[in-house]
């Protein structure tokens, strides 16, 4: 039982090893590539039709800031198709109509398209949408975004060379000082969006549509097979698809579209939840194609990399399981034991690829993008690194229910209209809540276990363990007790109503 514990906490962490050997390879990718910006390979002399597509489902709070971003986009009017595709049962769908209204009576061509099926979730809806845009090419907008009003501009000249298949910008972060949890997700993002995302495209790799604003051509999302409904990621699934195909896509880590980040624990826990599984059902789904076309090994071994990481939360889940017993009942490895070079051994890959690469990663994405105050926001890094491992329950679950084919419907990230630190549309004052499960209970067993864990290597004077293991009960304290502090109001509310029911 010895030699057992010992080998699975060793292949757990080569596991976890390899995605870090991967992040610390994305970083030099883009150290290497950072520099080749894309230029248009001409202008249009005229504009072509762009449809706008407004895809939504129950955001009241968001739609009217939304359709009134879209009306001060600089482009001419009569080149401009707004279409409004409404899946929502409550008052959004009333907002929707008005401001659509509001539009038509000044000029624009714009439409509202309300579904009462929602068969596909917001992949029908495009799909719907796209049958009667009159754009060919179509920019996507999720409610919460808010677009500088040269987008247009910035992007459209790209599709004059015709291998182009569509052009994503950047994600900017309206609230990102809202509060603690938002200054951390802007940095989970600054990564992904700076470094990957530009790693991946400027040298050559498969790259990734964020789901908005990014523009596609009709053309190209058509050749690929549409919006398909049998993933959470419609987007990482159609881009695979139509890449596979032959077209082409550009990033524009310089060409900003803002957004509003979730602000309370639940929406981001549902946000990452649909993310990761649907991660994981495009990975089933497209990586035997991906190894059966004639995309470069490069190219190939990257995609898998990419489809695969999630499955990185499934392995930290059973480190959490092995490290009790790991250091309890280790085997004698002779002379390594005697001087104690065995744990050594294995604390320094865990600090190493699971610390060292995830910070040099974040710090590069904030000096990159915020060199006038990226000292500071690293500051926050510690508490990155924790969150990442309090979320490994949630998002391991996600990755569970993608292997067994559980089925789930597309939950929606709530949001309340806030821009930056604006404290006046808070959370509680909305109806939107995130979907609730057992999982803070578990995230805080999880929590106090490695307190427990910590302490005990302290009173044991394993101080190189204590600092290595203290991200663990910080991260699953954290997300268990933002989210019980959360759903408490929730749940005592609904018990006085059924009390003054009865």
């Amino acid at each position: 039982m010895e030699w057992l514990w010992y080998i699975s906490y060793f292949l757990v962490l080569i596991c976890l090893a390899g995605y870090g050997f991967h992040r610390l390879m994305i970083l030099a990718l883009y150290l290497k590539h950072a520099h080749k910006r894309p230029e248009p390979k001409t202008h249009f002399k005229e504009l072509p039709v762009v449809t706008v597509q407004l895809p939504c489902f129950n955001e009241m709070h968001v739609m009217e800031r939304l359709i009134d971003s879209v009306a001060k986009l600089d482009y001419p009017k009569d080149k401009l198709h707004i279409q409004v595709l409404d899946d929502s049962t409550d008052e959004t769908s009333e907002i929707c109509r008005k401001e659509i209204d509001q539009l038509v009576e000044r000029g624009y061509d714009a439409e509202y398209i309300h579904r009462t099926d929602r068969t596909g979730y917001k992949a029908g809806a495009l799909e719907n949408g796209t049958a009667s845009a009159k754009g060919e090419f179509l920019f996507i907008l999720d409610a919460d975004f808010v677009p500088n009003p040269d987008v247009l501009q910035k992007t459209i000249h790209y599709f004059t060379d015709d291998k182009i298949g569509m052009i994503q910008t950047r994600w900017e972060h309206i609230n990102r000082t809202y509060n603690v949890l938002t200054r951390v997700q802007a940095m989970f993002l600054d990564g992904h969006l700076e470094l990957e995302q530009t790693a991946r495209n400027r040298s050559g790799r498969f790259f990734t549509f964020n789901g908005t604003a990014g523009m596609w051509r009709k053309s190209c999302i058509a050749e690929a097979g549409g919006w398909d409904h049998d993933t959470l990621t419609e987007d990482m699934d159609l881009s695979y698809r139509a890449q596979l195909k032959g077209w082409k896509f550009i990033f524009l880590n310089d060409v900003t579209t803002p957004a509003e980040l979730p602000v309370d624990m639940e929406g981001f826990k549902s946000q990452q939840h649909r993310w990761t599984k649907g991660s994981i059902q495009v990975c089933k789904k497209i990586l035997v194609d991906i190894w059966k076309s004639k995309a470069p090994l490069y190219c190939k071994l990257e995609a898998t990399a990419h489809l695969t990481s999630n499955f990185a939360y499934l392995a930290l889940l059973m480190l959490c399981f092995l490290i009790y017993p790991k250091s309890h009942y280790q085997p004698d490895l002779g002379w390594l034991t005697e001087m104690g070079w065995s744990e050594h051994m294995l604390n320094f890959p865990i600090f190493f690829f699971g610390s060292v690469s995830v910070a040099m990663f974040y710090i590069m994405s904030q000096k990159a993008l915020r060199p006038q105050t990226w000292l500071k926001d690293i500051l926050y890094l510690p508490l990155l690194l924790a969150l990442g491992i309090g979320m490994s329950v949630n998002n391991a679950k996600a990755v569970l229910e993608a292997i067994f084919n559980h089925e789930t419907g597309f939950v929606r990230t709530p949001k309340y209209g806030i821009n930056g630190v604006e404290k006046s549309k808070a959370p509680k004052s909305s109806r939107y809540k995130a979907i609730k499960s057992l999982t803070p209970i578990v995230e805080l067993a999880f929590g106090i276990f490695f307190i427990v864990v910590v302490v005990e290597n302290m009173v044991n004077a394993n101080w190189v363990a204590s600092v290595l293991l203290m991200p663990f009960p910080v991260g699953f304290l954290y997300t268990s007790i933002s989210s019980i502090k959360q759903q408490l109001p929730t749940v005592f509310a609904a018990r006085a109503a059924e009390k003054a029911k009865n």
